[in-house]
């Protein structure tokens, strides 16, 4: 959900917490449209515009207001969701700041026969209230109740300094066409169909474009080297919404390789945007990286190609991306089973 334009107007308060749901659970079936290339799982997009739209609903109930989202982290794609699965997307609110809402996010996903629920992704995104004026709105106080709401509340402050550093990291680097690392650019303009009432692109949607162009250019990558020709996205993390995306705007989704491990590929994925008439005049309004590796039998990663630096900014942002992995390694996931207790 894209930050509408502030105005001079004061700062707006939302109402009590009293009788507000800090709860929400969506329940759908997949459909054909879902699908990830190559048909054999749901697109790791999909899942994304799902997580954001469970999200928003549950800040936008706790607030009692309008809300954006302002960042999404630690997107862990832990297995496959099959194509016509049942879809449970639960969310809760863990934490609140002043204007801001933590919200932790899980998506299950079951056979339409056995209405088993199996978790598959988890993350925390984290969406700032706005009031009628467009000015960030002070929301009610959330407190932890139960074992559950506890340990969610700590994990959410303890994520807090890691968050960032690493953004701090991701902004301070460049990216210019002095690097030669492999890349995907995706240029449109935004249609009306994916955007909010107020003119503005969902979130949803921009992690979606940034999973499309994450997956050409991991996908491309693959196959230059064994002939493999498919990609499936493991993680995604670090997405700052930095700037609305306006119904119209051109926008320019550039993917570049930042760095290969032995079984994974890490894309730098950086979304931009501009009004048609002067298309140079780009302004940066997402940033994330994205892990994706090549799936084999028995849900084995293959090795990768991997890819040597062969000019100064590219060395300096593999690096980088070594860095990010780092502070990654230092965030303890956070348990599904948690997440979905009382």
């Amino acid at each position: 959900m894209s930050t509408p334009t502030p105005s001079p107007a004061a700062p707006t308060t939302a109402g009590p917490a009293a009788a507000r749901d800090d709860r929400i659970t969506l329940r759908f079936m997949s459909e054909p449209g879902d699908t990830a290339a190559g048909g054999r799982s749901v697109a790791a997009g999909s899942v994304m515009e799902w997580i954001d739209k469970a999200g928003y609903a549950c800040a936008v109930g706790w607030a009692g207001t309008y809300c954006v989202t302002a960042y999404v982290g630690n997107v862990r794609h832990r297995r496959p969701i099959a194509p016509g699965s049942i879809i449970e997307v639960a969310a809760r609110i863990i934490h609140t700041g002043r204007t801001s809402m933590h919200v932790v996010v899980t998506v299950s996903s079951s056979d339409v026969n056995a209405h088993a629920y199996t978790p598959a992704t988890t993350c925390i995104l984290i969406f700032v209230a706005k009031g009628a004026d467009g000015r960030p709105a002070v929301v009610p106080e959330w407190t932890p109740k139960s074992r559950s709401d506890q340990k969610l509340a700590a994990a959410a402050l303890d994520r807090i300094p890691a968050r960032n550093e690493i953004k701090r990291l991701m902004l301070d680097e460049d990216y210019t066409d002095a690097g030669l690392a492999p890349r995907t650019t995706m240029r449109f303009l935004v249609p009306p169909g994916v955007v909010n009432w107020g003119g503005k692109a969902h979130g949803g949607t921009v992690m979606r474009w940034i999973d499309e162009a994450s997956y050409a250019c991991a996908a491309s990558w693959a196959r230059d080297g064994d002939g493999a020709s498919e990609a499936i996205a493991v993680y995604s993390g670090g997405i700052h919404f930095f700037a609305p995306v306006l119904i119209g705007d051109l926008v320019v989704v550039e993917a570049r390789l930042m760095y290969t491990g032995k079984h994974s590929m890490h894309i730098s994925i950086r979304v931009s945007s501009a009004d048609p008439r002067t298309p140079d005049d780009l302004t940066l309004t997402t940033q994330c990286m994205s892990v994706f590796v090549v799936p084999g039998a028995a849900g084995v990663a293959l090795p990768v190609p991997q890819w040597d630096p062969t000019t100064d900014e590219d060395a300096r942002i593999a690096e980088h991306a070594q860095d990010i992995i780092r502070l990654r390694g230092d965030i303890v996931p956070i348990a599904a089973s948690l997440t979905l207790e009382p």
